[in-house]
């Protein structure tokens, strides 16, 4: 297994593999990404995120059966693994122990605020 670091970009392909699934592949992760972000996003950013991930352990892949409909063509299809799993798990544990730890006043970032209260 490669690093284990999670990148943003990373994290949100994974967290839509784990909501397309059992149908996650290519062309429909970049679509949900899109819906679900609003971001613009290239097929090839999506190919390249998805290879990385695979190299990391995070996910894994398989062709499934080719169809009349794609004229033979087959589709790779991902699915998180349990090293996956654990590290968008760890990502969410560290995201909701820091946002539980943000002050009101930080918060509100009222800076007259702040000087008054030191």
């Amino acid at each position: 297994m490669k690093g284990t670091h999670l990148g943003e970009f990373e994290e949100l392909i994974l967290l839509i593999v784990g909501v397309l699934y059992p149908d996650a592949y290519g062309l429909n992760i970049r679509e949900e990404v899109i819906n679900q972000s609003g971001r613009k996003v290239a097929i090839g950013a999506v190919h390249s995120a998805l290879s990385r991930l695979e190299e990391k352990g995070f996910l894994k892949s398989e062709l499934a059966v080719g169809t009349h409909k794609r004229g033979g063509r087959r589709k790779r299809l991902f699915q998180i693994t349990a090293a996956g799993k654990e590290a968008i798990k760890t990502n969410r544990d560290l995201r909701n122990d820091l946002w539980s730890q943000i002050s009101d006043l930080a918060w509100n970032n009222n800076i007259d605020a702040i000087f008054r209260a030191i």
